[in-house]
């Protein structure tokens, strides 16, 4: 049994590259992009009404799998502190509470909720089996390495949103007072100004007409100010990924250079390698790049050894 749980373990959490662990990630992908794409294809009209029944029987097998799936980590998890005291219960508390315990729990609970409370509109509920799709953030390292990203860079993207903020209030409050006694209606208050302001800058036109010529000034001025943030914010996080990104080679390259260290690569070694590749989401073409580039240079050292001892 404790074998059975340790190969659940590895199996789901993708520690172990073998071919069950490649068809389970491949299966679960496959059957959360079903699911997206049925719930997007349920929401036309005709579609729902002619394949109803069957959008249900898919629905019902797609929420068996992802609760087997949620039991099988909840219960396999178990292992991971296995050797600490109280090591089980620890290692599922913090799957459950966890961003992917999360996803996997109210991905599911919405058909759940439907069955025990039948006369109630849940509709809204529904909305959560989008949260399925974010279960392919677990193969693949994209939505974590911007979060890293975001985090990394926070101070310089807290500055970029205060410059949005400060220039929301100041921009908004000007054309409140130039256009508010001539356009009422669309700008009654600050606030109301402040909301087009922001779908100004999002949209890149607020479908208002200015009036008066300081409003033109106000809008024209809005309209550069919404560029320049638009630029700054793009640009934080654009370079933050991309430093991100060359940091996660970085240590690949570092693990590499350790595991070659003495010439010979062991089974742990190799896993641990395997390990970072998926966590990193690296393709084969790279690691063996990076790999030849580390055996060329301590190839290329070791022959510089041999000349200067010759």
């Amino acid at each position: 049994m404790k074998s059975l749980q340790t190969r659940i373990y590895e199996m789901l959490d993708g520690s172990v590259h073998n071919p069950a662990t490649r068809f389970c990630e491949i299966f679960i992908s496959a059957v959360v992009v079903l699911n997206v794409l049925a719930i997007i294809l349920e929401s036309v009209h005709e579609l729902h009404v002619q394949y109803e029944y069957y959008f249900h029987i898919f629905d019902v097998t797609s929420v068996m799998i992802f609760t087997l799936e949620y039991i099988l980590r909840v219960w396999s998890f178990g292992v991971k502190y296995a050797q600490s005291e109280g090591g089980s219960w620890r290692g599922r508390k913090e799957y459950i509470f966890s961003f992917y315990g999360f996803i996997d729990f109210f991905g599911t609970v919405p058909f759940y909720l439907q069955l025990l409370m039948p006369g109630i509109d849940l509709r809204f509920l529904r909305l959560f089996r989008l949260m399925r799709i974010f279960k392919l953030s677990r193969y693949n390292s994209a939505l974590s390495d911007l979060a890293e990203a975001v985090k990394t860079e926070r101070e310089s993207f807290t500055s970029a949103m205060f410059l949005l903020l400060i220039s929301c209030l100041l921009c908004s409050s000007l054309i409140y007072i130039a256009e508010g006694h001539l356009q009422p209606d669309i700008f009654p208050s600050i606030p109301a100004t402040m909301k087009w302001y922001l779908l100004t800058i999002i949209s890149g036109w607020g479908n208002v007409e200015p009036v008066s010529m300081v409003g033109i000034v106000l809008v024209v001025l809005t309209q550069v100010l919404g560029i320049a943030l638009a630029a700054i914010l793009t640009g934080v996080v654009a370079t933050a990924y991309t430093t991100q990104v060359e940091r996660r080679e970085v240590m690949f390259e570092t693990t590499i250079r350790e595991a070659l260290a003495d010439g010979i690569v062991t089974d742990d070694e190799r896993e641990n390698l395997e390990r970072l590749k998926k966590q990193f989401g690296m393709s084969d073409e790279k690691v063996e790049s990076i790999e030849r580039q580390v055996r060329e240079e301590k190839a290329q050292q070791a022959k510089m050894q041999s000349s200067q001892l010759a």
